[in-house]
């Protein structure tokens, strides 16, 4: 799998991109799951079926239509935010093995926590929310950074390889 690298995003940029997405997103399938629900009831004759049937095919041409669209560049902040909460999901999976690995002084471990921790905090920058709030990972955060100084390792990492994470036992 690809490495993913940490970027700086406009936080106000996304902000405002994602609802405009949503929103787009959400009248599209309210008017396509109509659309094919009148079509259907129109052809068929009215029951509650096809009606469901309407907005199920309502929401696949949206998904279709979204997945058509969602490698174009007005894209990126979103596509980026997704991939962040993509590899941070996968992350948290093996945090239980994670863990005691660090403890140990595996440099490894030491890289993916430190990715984990940076990108959980953009990520509630991108979402205009404060990470203050989880002392737990505050303290984690903090223990992370003095393994890092102890073992002579900068302080922040650029990039995560989902590969990486083969080593650990998933929780």
């Amino acid at each position: 799998m690809a490495r993913f690298t940490l970027q700086h995003q406009d936080a106000h940029a996304y902000r405002r991109k994602s609802r405009i997405i949503s929103l787009v997103m959400a009248g599209q399938f309210a008017v396509l799951g109509m659309l094919f629900a009148m079509l259907l009831t129109a052809a068929f004759g009215s029951s509650l079926a096809l009606n469901a049937l309407g907005m199920v095919l309502g929401l696949l041409a949206t998904s279709a239509m979204f997945a058509v669209l969602k490698d174009r560049p007005w894209m990126n902040e979103v596509r980026y935010a997704w991939q962040l909460k993509h590899h941070l999901g996968q992350v948290s999976g093996y945090l239980v093995t994670l863990r005691p690995a660090v403890e140990q002084d595996d440099t490894t471990a030491l890289d993916i926590l430190t990715f984990y921790h940076q990108g959980m905090e953009q990520l509630a920058e991108l979402n205009g929310r404060t990470t203050d709030d989880d002392a737990e990972r505050l303290a984690e955060k903090m223990q992370v950074r003095l393994k890092r100084e102890a073992l002579d390792l900068p302080e922040a990492v650029a990039s995560f390889n989902p590969d990486d994470l083969r080593r650990y036992r998933r929780a």
